[in-house]
């Protein structure tokens, strides 16, 4: 499957299929959150919610490409992610395109 952040795919010409997206909810472990809360005091890098957010857009991305197949889409194109705080301690993450079909 074919992804691209634009609205068109060089030497393609495709039909639109529609809008796929794929989300997903992490939340973080309380002895996670406690470890990086000191670390977020000394400064630097929060690595341990860093990889938690690369898992979270895998998984989102997975589920907008499983979408996407189900409609017998070859590729997704305009792909976006957004991210938003459901609730202390977990965020939402978001990612969506449009499918399409080459011609």
């Amino acid at each position: 499957m074919l992804l691209v952040n634009t609205d068109y795919i060089t030497g393609k010409t495709f039909e639109m299929l529609g809008l796929v997206k794929g989300s997903t909810i992490q939340a973080k472990h309380i002895g996670k959150d406690i470890a990086q809360g000191f670390k977020s005091m000394a400064g630097g890098e929060l690595r341990m919610y860093g990889e938690m957010m690369t898992e979270a857009r895998s998984i989102a991305t997975e589920r907008m490409i499983q979408e996407a197949e189900n409609l017998g889409a070859d590729a997704v194109v305009n792909v976006r992610y957004t991210t938003s705080s459901i609730m202390q301690n977990a965020a939402e993450v978001v990612a969506y395109g449009t499918a399409v079909k080459f011609v």
